[in-house]
């Protein structure tokens, strides 16, 4: 099938559309529905009708956006109506909850005349925290917006205008810094005077553009001020209308340092782009096709060409996704009475920075593992990052705290964490630990210190504070690579070709191993070959806080070296391996996942202990489950009475200050129902958080189950037993995955700490 029909099926899939309603309280009881409906609704109504901006607390006011439209301007398609832009709106819902988790009801009017649409929108104000228009012509969305803002005490928001005014704007601000001009004398030519156009213009000039600088071309040739004055412009064009006798969009291009293509497609010839100035900036934003397409307009000079476009096939799109949910997240965050210029502005300059930061890989790998660096070809941040959130609507916040349109404060931190959430509950927990990381920094060893993740990871380690991370490996390779990948940061290198340093850990390495068959020219020949065995020693002898490894090893041969030098803690005999997995409304510790093949009570009762530890370190209060496929002795066989004998030692360990119990199935330890029903007399007094399984395979294949057809994102693996802080990375991670295990290193380092004190 081709690409129209594969759309037709996705729309009338059952059920039919991309949006439905679902509940965000509990349905199951009589209660339940006496407080959602009748009577229980009676409170809350009558404290609304004392206070409005009650309803901001008890309704969905305050995370719900109107999507508006007529269906006149309907991108790529014109006037097809109301009812046909259906499919258009609901999409700009799904957009709306994937990037900024805010719901939306798409309202189509059929209705041509502004005074009726602005009635009709202005009479649902009750229902929304902000309106979205969209797709309405030019030049009635103007008048439905400016009347809409002036009588409206909710944001409103036309994106057709705004949208591509605000993105192309943060391009601008970063392509102007590539060619070392100001905007202040960039001449910018304007293909296009419909609403994006002139929202555009009026955007560049608040970011510093001059107006008169900006030459404006309709169909009819540039807006000339003779033209205005004869009436043959609209009043919103007239004010772009420029002191020249005449001419074409050609001639308009002559010696400009920007052009910006709001119109219609292959208008736009190379020989136009040769006759720009030096290293011009073109965004050619029409849809599907551009004024000019990129290779034309990259090939038609030999400076810089810095180029942007509508489609994501080609660097720096132009997508409007990147503005309009972050924007209404942060206005409706503070309860804003409207969107201004400063709100813009800031999303704009938030979007600008973003640009300039190493990208994720998870972002890299959903574009084809392209290259995206800050340069000309990546002004503008990927609409697929998810950091995207957490930089334009904290940015957006603070402006309308700023400026005086917020009816509530936001306090920074508190904020952020409140956006992780809505990204995830992993990204919630992980707050929790890299912002214990950011309040004592401990020196974290790389031993893959020259592999290119690992000098990212660094950077992002020293950047958030998170740790002082200490590269292992070729200086030479390592500061090179990070010249090469733009980041502004000195890395601290070991070198274990580099003599004068690694003699020491040479020396004290064969003092460890000597007794283990390993000769002081053995022990040399290991601290220069293998950076797991020079991280170690260096743990060891207190030169660094914490080991991370395993990124270009297997497990083992990564866990080994650290065993050998660092060993276990002095209560324990064991290392397990543990993950953290995630839902949305919990979380789940699996262990052991990597080490221990056919742990005995013994071992299963000292991860246990372990793994609750690790636990509380997330602010988890640990309920163990220990898992078997009987349940309290349904079954008596070899299998089961090992994690049965477990739990005894655990109940009988004086130290042991969490509720554990077992054995039992795993629906039994994770559905609170089956606990309360039938198994009263269970120690847990809720669904289980710490899930011990009863060998490597069961714990390898549970974890990876849950991760992948329960949804779950997982953290780790997180190595648990170990004297010192030592985390084994697995193979492909990664950069954010490195990180996180970087922040958990140093809590443990941290804990260290507090433990020698």
């Amino acid at each position: 099938m081709g690409l129209d029909d594969d759309a037709r099926e996705y729309h009338r899939t059952d059920p039919p559309g991309k949006l439905e309603i679902s509940t965000t309280k509990p349905t199951n009881t009589q209660r339940d529905l006496s407080l959602a409906y009748s009577p229980g609704v009676a409170a809350p109504c009558r404290d609304i009708s004392a206070d409005g901006d009650r309803a901001f607390e008890y309704t969905a006011k305050g995370n719900m956006v109107g999507v508006v439209s007529n269906g006149s301007a309907v991108l790529g398609l014109g006037d097809i109506g109301a009812q046909a832009s259906k499919p258009v709106m609901e999409g700009k819902g799904v957009l709306f909850k994937r990037f900024a988790d805010i719901d939306v009801f798409d309202i189509e009017l059929d209705e041509d005349d502004p005074e009726e649409i602005v009635r009709s929108v202005s009479a649902m104000e009750p229902t929304f925290g902000g309106i979205n228009l969209e797709d309405i012509k030019a030049p009635e969305c103007f008048e439905i917006e400016e009347t809409l803002r002036e009588e409206m005490d909710i944001p409103v928001f036309h994106d057709d205008q705004h949208g591509t005014a605000i993105i192309s704007g943060a391009g601008l601000i970063n392509a102007a810094d590539i060619v070392d001009k100001e905007l202040s004398e960039l001449g910018i030519v304007f293909s296009g005077a419909g609403a994006s156009a002139i929202a555009t213009a009026e955007f560049y000039v608040e970011l510093g553009a001059d107006p008169n600088n900006i030459t404006m071309c309709d169909s009819s040739g540039i807006i000339t001020e003779e033209r205005a004055a004869e009436g043959d412009v609209n009043d919103y064009k007239a004010q772009f209308a420029s002191e020249v006798d005449g001419g074409d969009l050609a001639s308009a291009m002559e010696g400009a340092d920007v052009f910006v293509g709001l119109s219609i497609g292959d208008i736009v010839s190379e020989e136009m782009v040769r006759s720009m100035a030096e290293d011009p900036i073109i965004f050619a934003m029409a849809n599907p096709d551009p004024e000019i397409a990129y290779e034309d307009a990259k090939e038609a000079r030999d400076d810089t060409v810095i180029m942007g476009t509508g489609r994501s096939d080609c660097p720096n799109q132009v997508n409007n996704v990147l503005g309009f949910p972050f924007l209404f997240r942060g206005a409706l965050d503070v309860r804003a009475t409207g969107i201004n210029e400063e709100m813009k502005r800031a999303a704009a300059e938030a979007l600008a920075e973003l640009a300039r930061k190493d990208v994720p890989d998870a972002v890299v790998k959903a574009y084809g593992d392209q290259p995206l660096q800050f340069g000309p070809e990546y002004v503008i941040p990927k609409p697929l990052d998810p950091r995207v959130l957490f930089e334009i609507a904290p940015a957006v916040a603070e402006a309308a705290m700023e400026s005086g349109v917020a009816r509530t404060e936001l306090e920074a931190e508190p904020y952020a964490e409140e956006l992780e959430a809505r990204l995830g509950k992993s990204r919630e927990m992980m707050r929790v630990v890299l912002n214990k990381a950011r309040s004592e920094p401990k020196r974290v060893a790389l031993a893959e210190g020259s592999d290119e993740k690992m000098i990212r990871a660094a950077y992002q380690m020293a950047e958030q504070g998170i740790a002082e991370p200490v590269l292992l490996g070729d200086r030479d390779t390592i500061e090179t690579t990070t010249s090469r990948l733009g980041l502004d940061y000195e890395p601290s290198v070991v070198d274990p070709a580099e003599t004068d340093v690694t003699e020491a850990y040479a020396d004290r390495l064969h003092d460890l191993r000597k007794r283990k068959g390993i000769t002081r020219s053995e022990a040399g020949e290991l601290i220069r070959r293998d950076t797991n065995y020079l991280g170690s020693v260096m743990v060891e002898q207190d030169d660094a806080d914490a080991l991370l490894t395993g990124l270009t090893h297997h497990y083992p041969s990564a866990l080994r070296p650290p065993l050998q030098v660092i060993g276990t803690a002095e209560d324990a005999e064991h290392v397990a391996g543990v993950y953290m997995l995630t839902f949305n409304n919990r979380v789940v510790f699996c262990a052991d996942t990597t080490v221990n093949q056919e742990p005995d009570a013994e071992v299963l009762a000292e991860v246990t202990r372990h793994t609750a530890t690790l636990a509380r370190r997330f602010n988890i209060e640990p309920r163990a489950a220990m898992l078997s496929y009987s349940n309290f002795g349904s079954v008596t066989d070899e299998g089961t009475r090992k994690p049965r004998e477990a739990v005894r030692r655990l109940h009988d360990d004086p130290e042991v200050d969490f509720a554990v119990d077992g054995e039992m199935q795993a629906d039994t330890a994770v559905v609170e129902e089956i606990l309360d029903d039938t198994y009263e007399f269970s120690a847990l007094d809720g669904p289980a958080n710490v899930l011990v399984f009863p060998s490597l395979e069961a714990g390898n294949i549970g974890y990876k189950l849950l991760q992948r057809l329960g949804g779950a994102e997982a953290i780790g693996p997180m190595l648990v037993g170990m004297d010192e802080p030592v985390h084994v990375i697995q193979r492909g991670d990664e950069v954010k995955d490195i990180v996180n295990l970087a922040g958990v290193a140093v809590v443990d380092a941290q804990g260290e700490a507090v433990d020698e004190g």
